[in-house]
């Protein structure tokens, strides 16, 4: 059991990997432009790795009918798309993507183009990817892979949290930002900017990636990410020219 949850880490893991490069192209192909797409800050997409051991562990067992491999990686794949854009929604109060532009969607989740494109990776992922994990693995003994998937694993954690952090971060800046705008008192000018600056001055980083990295996240919040990125550059200022004083009173 312990075995084979160090070869599905890896798979996740490779699959995570293999699935960023794959978005980071396609984004390229209509921007001309090389972006980091993922909520990580390292070169993976976790839900392409999850979506390849659901792949896995459930259409195996049906290797000799493609057609029930394609159907079926079609409703799990885009099943998974649906349930992790609401999930982080809820968790983040940001709608991470939104395919509302896009011809037959499902309230901006998912749409038929993508979920068609995921019913062929679900064939690329049964009958060439999974022959190919069986060669790589076969190349070093077990105990080479548990100590490469222990490594990747502390990594992996330590981006997670991070990346956790920094999304915080971004959810709380729109919650400030919103609850000022709703405020009385902060439709005065002054005070507003006054109690803005209070409320971010304690965060330690901004969503710059992020923001690159989901752009119907920062048009959806553009407003807001506005007035937040000028009055923390306030900040930043009035810090360099307090420390510019300090030097010179010594």
């Amino acid at each position: 059991m312990y075995e084979l949850l160090i070869y599905c880490f890896l798979v996740f893991i490779i699959c995570s990997f293999v699935g960023y490069f794959l978005e980071v192209f396609w984004v390229f192909l209509g921007t001309h432009k090389l972006l980091n797409r993922g909520f990580l800050c390292g070169p993976i997409i976790p839900i392409y790795g999850i979506g390849a051991l659901l792949i896995l562990i459930t259409l195996l067992r049906y290797y000799d009918d493609p057609v029930v491999v394609f159907v079926f990686g079609i409703i799990i794949t885009s099943s998974l798309e649906y349930f992790t854009s609401y999930l982080l929604e809820k968790i983040f109060h940001n709608k991470w993507w939104d395919y509302s532009k896009q011809k037959y969607n499902l309230n901006g989740r998912i749409c038929l183009k993508n979920s068609f494109a995921f019913g062929v990776m679900s064939l690329v992922v049964i009958y060439l990817v999974m022959p190919l994990f069986t060669y790589i693995f076969s190349l070093f003994s077990f105990k080479v892979w548990e100590i490469i998937a222990l490594i990747i694993f502390i990594i992996f954690i330590a981006d997670v949290t991070y990346s956790t952090i920094v999304a915080y971060n971004l959810r709380n800046r729109i919650i400030i930002v919103e609850e000022l705008k709703n405020a009385k008192l902060a439709k005065i000018p002054v005070i507003f900017e006054k109690k803005l600056k209070e409320s971010i001055k304690g965060f330690k980083t901004f969503p710059s990636r992020l923001l690159k990295a989901f752009p119907d996240l920062e048009e959806s919040n553009h407003n807001s990410f506005v007035i937040m990125q000028k009055y923390r550059e306030q900040l930043k200022k009035l810090k360099k020219e307090v420390k510019g004083k300090a030097k010179k009173n010594k």
